[in-house]
């Protein structure tokens, strides 16, 4: 029987969408030593349905032999690595949300402020823009029930919903006496992880956050409108990937092509040799060989580490920032079954095109620019990296750990964006600098929102 299983590519902190492949089992021959490693193992078994036979007859309370079950299996996920992990069902089917990036709800960016829910912004084009929900709206009941003493999560989920089902808010708004109400219909809502705006009139700045099912189709559309927007003066792009968690494989690929011509892009190498995968680009570069400048911090892991390395070893782009996460682990979603959740397990490590483990230490740009971090947020602006994780999978050679993430909320206090003008303007110059494809070698062949929710 054939088992469909999902790559995924996880930082410390969060996870993102499914990549579909198809295993078959293996066939496994056992010799005297393996069969004896295999009777040790049973006896293990045997200790492990003692100790549960005897918490189910003697703990102090009943306890739910579910929970008991599946604290078991997180516990021996969780010893393995720090992204290794059981999932219950409803963590898995949150997970499925997060990597689709494409939910039943309103379209409003949300943040939790005093104990009620404040709206960020809403989203063009969703039920919340059209019906005139505005930044800065507090949002005090969800369908007559009371806000305060929800968590964001909880207060998330509330919103969202089928498509085409009915929800009734009651908003305050600064300016008005009396509160609004306002009953939306659910619509179809896709994530925003891709943003852009034309910096200093002549260059393309693309901010990715993360990378779900919606990122490639974003980043091409936001190039087309760029180069329709800027025309012939463009001077190259911009590509922020700070605190970029990660996410979906297949979209750090798809990504990466979209400014190569040829090349590996990465390869992924598990337990077994005839388990590794190679990705190579194809022809076509969207940005028409355009100058790229890459962003990158100590909060750019995983999916984000795959495009700055690919890019980096092709020397198609120039690397600004601080070094990044250190997350160089492939997590295969196995799920157990209708109700059941899922298993999350570390399966490969991935290298860059040349042949570069980036796990515990991370990427090292090109450039490194530190940000100017106010006093009062100096403990809090450095990221440990993955080599600072317990149980980390580890290294051949030095680990690094700990670089800075802080990025300015004022476009003119980042120092590193003012570095990616000067040098796509040609104020300032590196032998790194970005060369045209062409240059490429030829080889064959996953805004992170603080406490922030889309709903």
């Amino acid at each position: 029987m054939m088992r469909k299983t999902s790559v995924i590519l996880l930082s410390a902190a969060t996870g993102a969408a499914l990549t579909l492949f198809v295993t078959q089992p293996r066939a496994v021959l056992m010799g005297s030593s393996a069969r004896a490693a295999t009777s040790d193992t049973y006896r293990q078994l045997n200790l492990f349905g003692d100790v549960f036979e005897r918490v189910r007859s003697d703990y102090v309370e009943k306890p739910d032999d579910s929970k008991l079950v599946e604290s078991a299996i997180s516990g021996m996920l969780s010893g393995l690595d720090p992204h290794s992990s059981y999932m219950d069902a409803k963590s898995f089917r949150d997970m499925q949300v997060q990597t689709r990036g494409e939910f039943g709800g309103l379209g409003i960016e949300v943040t939790m402020e005093d104990g009620l829910i404040k709206v960020v912004s809403p989203i063009d084009d969703t039920p919340a823009s059209k019906a005139g929900i505005m930044a800065n709206d507090i949002i005090t009941t969800l369908d007559d029930e009371a806000v305060q003493g929800l968590t964001l999560n909880q207060a998330v989920e509330k919103m969202r919903g089928p498509v085409n089902t009915k929800i009734k808010l009651k908003i305050i708004r600064k300016g008005q006496d009396n509160p609004i109400d306002v009953t939306l219909v659910r619509d179809n809502i896709r994530v925003r992880s891709v943003r852009a705006r034309v910096e200093a009139d002549d260059i393309a700045y693309i901010r990715i956050t993360t990378f779900n099912e919606q990122t490639t189709e974003g980043l091409k559309k936001e190039i087309t409108n760029l180069q329709g927007q800027i025309g012939d003066k463009l001077k190259g792009y911009v590509i922020d990937l700070r605190n970029n968690p990660g996410g979906l494989l297949e979209e750090a690929v798809t990504v990466s092509d979209s400014f190569l011509e040829r090349g590996e892009i990465v390869s992924t190498r598990g337990r077994n040799a005839e388990e590794t995968q190679r990705r190579a680009a194809h022809p076509g570069d969207l940005t028409k060989g355009k100058p790229v400048i890459v962003l990158i911090n100590g909060g750019s892991a995983s999916a984000s580490e795959i495009v700055a390395g690919a890019l980096q070893d092709h020397k198609r782009a120039t690397l600004v920032g601080t070094r990044s996460f250190g997350k160089g682990s492939v997590q295969t979603i196995i799920p157990l079954g209708s109700g059941n959740g899922a298993l999350r397990l570390t399966t490969a490590r991935y290298y860059t095109p040349s042949g570069k483990s980036i796990q515990a230490k991370g990427i090292v740009p090109d450039i490194e620019v530190l940000q100017d971090v106010p006093e009062e947020l100096k403990a809090r602006t450095d990221t440990k990296g993955e080599a600072s994780l317990r149980g980390h999978l580890k290294n051949d050679g030095d680990e690094k750990t700990g670089s800075q993430s802080y990025v300015p909320p004022d476009a003119k206090d980042d120092k590193a964006l003012k570095m990616a003008d000067d040098l796509l303007h040609g104020i300032k110059s590196t032998s790194s600098a970005p060369a045209a494809p062409e240059a490429a070698r030829d080889k064959a062949a996953v805004d992170k929102p603080g406490n922030k929710a889309a709903n």
